[in-house]
């Protein structure tokens, strides 16, 4: 089965962000024996704050946030710009048994230059008295160019959620370019068509976003043996 893939860019920004970058303290090192941490992505700012909440230090977690401007945070409580919130409540995991943190990257956007978003899916597995527990939190991530470092200026993440097996494979490794640009979308649509005329099969056309991880998850159930042989045009398509 061939899977044509179509998007636009999300419009999910955070905050706006401020004009001036300065820069602002160095970062502290992380040392001793933690949790264990799944493979990241190529980006070595995000890499140091996996690496902080791995350990629970608070005060590694707390250098790598703006101060100028205070760094925001949208929890379910609310808005924030407390500089101590995202560090207190990333730091509390080791504490509250954190045995593995798996961090999955969904969607990358460059907002300006010196400007990231990250949209993030957090997998966390607890030891807790009544046995292991696993846990799910969504979010995402701005981080800006101060200077020489990179530091997150703003955040959104849910409560921790119990993450409940699904029917459907999920993949290793999300594909942050699962949606192509959505200018291409008529021409493929209708090379798709004209494909699928031929061999007598239908077209299907799913809507979806780099962003969602249902997304992913079901791109993924596409790729199956089953599913693949059952047709032979997918377009996902997100606008």
């Amino acid at each position: 089965m061939r899977t044509v893939r179509l998007s636009s860019l999300a419009a999910l920004f955070l905050c706006w962000l401020p004009a001036a970058m300065v820069n602002a303290a160095p970062q502290s090192a992380n040392r001793g024996k933690t949790p264990e941490m799944a493979a990241s992505p190529a980006f070595e700012p995000l890499d140091r704050w996996k690496a902080a909440v791995v350990s629970g230090d608070k005060a590694a977690l707390a250098a790598l946030y703006t101060t100028s401007p205070p760094a925001g945070a949208k929890t379910p409580r609310g808005e924030t710009h407390d500089p101590a919130e995202e560090p207190a409540f990333w730091s509390s995991l080791r504490s509250a048994g954190l045995s593995r943190f798996d961090v999955k990257v969904l969607e990358v956007k460059n907002l300006q230059p010196g400007a990231k978003l990250f949209v993030l899916r957090y997998e966390v597995k607890l030891k807790t008295a009544a046995g292991e527990k696993s846990d799910v939190i969504s979010g995402a991530q701005v981080w800006l160019r101060q200077g020489v470092d990179w530091r997150i200026v703003s955040t959104k993440r849910s409560d921790l959620e119990e993450n409940a097996p699904r029917r459907l494979p999920e993949p290793a490794k999300p594909n942050i370019q699962l949606y192509q640009d959505p200018n291409e979308a008529p021409a493929e649509i209708a090379a798709a068509l004209s494909a699928a005329a031929k061999d007598h099969k239908r077209v299907l056309l799913v809507f979806g976003g780099n962003w969602c991880y249902d997304c992913h998850v079901l791109d993924a159930a596409f790729h199956t043996k089953e599913i693949a042989l059952s047709s032979t045009k997918t377009i996902t398509w997100f606008t």
